[in-house]
């Protein structure tokens, strides 16, 4: 793996120059938007990239997008990898060792996810104050490799708690309905069942989805800080539990992403 990412950012460093990104951005499900904000010096398909998973998702377009963003240098991955599409742990999780290599201090994730908290609402944002990790697989397994990182990594604050608060200033100084809470891992792809929905509420999850926990792991893995947050696109009430279709989850998700790229346009410049 180590060759792999060496050769990786070999080939994006020789694309991009003395470009030198401070923070990572990894956009969801519908959040794309978010790379209207940036100053774009340059962008890299993934499918150009050595060793770089390419997204099967129409609606992850499969980019790096390199530029300034509330003056800060950033990378943008619009468009993720996902466990259901038939990649490892190790692949879906591949980039963002890249963008660490890269030279990355700081790695902002954002998701879709639907919301088992009964106070939550469709719309609404969540940011992500801890996680449960229910997904068959984990990118550390295997053989470690010392220069990434520990064997044993410390996941007792996955979040940094100082983000965490100043994310959480920036929507109540904007009025932005933006909750804490946990963050359920699933595998995916099909939604949860009534009783599913029941069972990861009973467990302690506030929110469910099928992304954002490996690459958080990785990144602790390589003591990277992460910054996480949802938008909140359906809503699982076994009670009152409704069909929901792809084309809602992209247009609630539409309709948020513009609050959710102020909380992180604001938070990113304050960070560094």
């Amino acid at each position: 793996m180590l060759e792999n990412i060496q050769r990786t950012t070999a080939y994006i460093k020789s694309r991009i120059g003395d470009f030198e990104p401070e923070a990572g951005i990894i956009l969801g499900t519908g959040l794309g938007g978010l790379v209207n904000e940036i100053e774009v010096e340059k962008q890299l398909m993934y499918s150009n990239i050595p060793d770089f998973p390419v997204s099967t998702l129409e609606f992850h377009s499969g980019k790096l997008i390199f530029g300034t963003l509330g003056g800060v240098k950033v990378v943008a991955m619009q468009g993720r990898l996902h466990y259901y599409e038939g990649y490892s742990m190790q692949q879906i999780t591949f980039p963002v060792r890249v963008l660490k290599a890269l030279g990355i201090k700081t790695l902002y994730v954002s998701n879709a996810s639907g919301a088992l908290n009964p106070a939550f609402k469709k719309g609404d944002l969540m940011i992500i104050e801890d996680h449960i990790n229910m997904q068959p697989q984990n990118p550390l397994t295997g053989r470690n490799n010392e220069e990434l990182g520990p064997r044993f990594p410390d996941m007792s604050q996955p979040y940094r708690i100082d983000l965490i608060s100043k994310a959480l200033n920036i929507a109540s100084a904007n009025n932005i309905i933006c909750h804490k809470g946990v963050y359920v891992a699933v595998t995916g792809p099909n939604l949860e069942t009534r009783a599913e929905y029941r069972y990861l509420r009973i467990i302690g999850g506030d929110a469910v989805g099928m992304s954002t926990v490996p690459e958080v792991i990785v990144a602790r893995h390589m003591d990277l800080p992460v910054f996480a947050i949802s938008v909140l696109t359906d809503e699982g009430w076994p009670e009152d539990l409704k069909p929901v279709s792809l084309d809602e989850i992209l247009e609630v998700a539409a309709a948020a992403e513009p609050k959710m790229t102020l909380i992180l346009k604001e938070l990113i410049a304050a960070n560094n």
